[in-house]
């Protein structure tokens, strides 16, 4: 099955401001909104959450480009932040800058309420100040917590996260209304239902089984393999974010017969096909041609056992839904990571 590619949907200068431009998405989404034609302000404070050596990789493997400038920068320096939107002066801003990952927030807490409150507010602070046309922000599946409905649908009550990275997530989803309702910022925030791929975090699940397959190393696998994930395939989680650029939430709405008592609305974005973490490791052993040593273990704290995308919504303004098999997104995931690593 061939590559998802880019929707044909041209940016031609649109100022974006990107934060998180380092990170795994974020490096793919500038790549897709450079061959857009987007104008692309690029920041990120390249921490040493894992190792920035992977972050300058990213950014040294984007194209040359006019349209792209990145700098280091903190998205909780309110300062710094203000002081940015009034130099970019963007039509657009993407916000996918925060600390990630479910287990670090349990023995790094104060790492979160910096980065995804701290963080967000500067963003929120940004556009009202300087009125842009579309705030994208990335929030997370991890907001549905101990729900036990499945599918996910995004009018489903979050009242109840069993992780501080959950609770952050869901924060941010609160502070966006209040900023959309009171200051008429229109938002829009997106469910990530774990995306992989190539460029990917070392700190993911797939990343760290792939590097301790190739090392010989047993694997740990939580729940005694009876997770199942809702993969996401990264190129298919950029398409969905371009194609939202230009659906605010007054065009969204519209669209989907709602009137939101302000211009805020969430989408899941995930591939509306959970995979058992077994046969998730199965097509992992087959891409790298090697098999795993499985060590089966409990579940872990703030984990869930399973997470599910409804997608209708993303469908219904885009026309577009993710759906690359985690085969052929592990068989490109594979290639990139051994030829990465080759020089290890």
């Amino acid at each position: 099955m061939p590559a998802p590619t880019a929707p044909a949907i041209r940016l031609d200068g649109t100022r974006v401001l990107l934060t998180g431009a380092a990170g795994f998405i974020g490096f793919h989404l500038a790549k897709a909104l450079l061959a857009a034609g987007a104008d692309v302000a690029g920041i990120d404070n390249l921490n040493d959450y894992y190792d920035p050596a992977l972050k300058l990789a990213r950014l040294a493997a984007l194209p040359k480009s006019e349209r792209f400038v990145f700098e280091q920068l903190d998205v909780a320096n309110g300062p710094d932040i203000l002081n940015l939107f009034d130099r970019v002066r963007p039509d657009v801003v993407i916000h996918l800058a925060a600390q990630a990952g479910v287990r670090y927030s349990i023995e790094n807490p104060r790492a979160y309420t910096t980065a995804n409150i701290e963080g967000f507010l500067s963003i929120l602070e940004g556009c009202r100040a300087h009125p842009v046309r579309h705030l994208i922000y990335a929030s997370s599946s991890s907001v549905y917590g101990a729900n036990v409905k499945v599918p996910f649908h995004e009018d489903d009550p979050v009242n109840s996260p069993v992780s501080l990275y959950a609770a952050t997530k869901r924060a941010n989803e609160l502070m966006a209304q209040v900023y959309a309702h009171l200051y008429a910022v229109p938002a829009s925030g997106l469910r990530f239902f774990t995306v992989y791929g190539p460029w990917g975090r070392p700190d993911m699940a797939y990343y760290s089984f792939a590097r301790s397959i190739m090392a010989g190393r047993p694997i740990e696998v939580f729940n005694r393999g009876q997770m199942r994930r809702d993969f996401t395939y990264i190129d298919d989680a950029v398409a969905a974010i371009v194609r939202l650029i230009d659906a605010p939430p007054d065009i969204a709405a519209r669209k989907l017969d709602l009137a939101p008592s302000a211009p805020h609305i969430i989408y899941n974005i995930g591939n509306h096909t959970p995979v058992a973490l077994d046969a998730f490791i199965a097509a992992l052993e087959a891409a790298l041609g090697r098999k795993a040593e499985k060590r089966y273990v409990g579940m872990q704290p703030g984990d869930v056992p399973a997470t599910f995308a409804d997608c209708e919504r993303l469908s219904r303004v885009t026309g577009f839904q993710p759906s690359t098999p985690v085969e052929d997104g592990l068989a490109r995931f594979a290639a990139w990571f051994l030829a990465y690593h080759a020089k290890d």
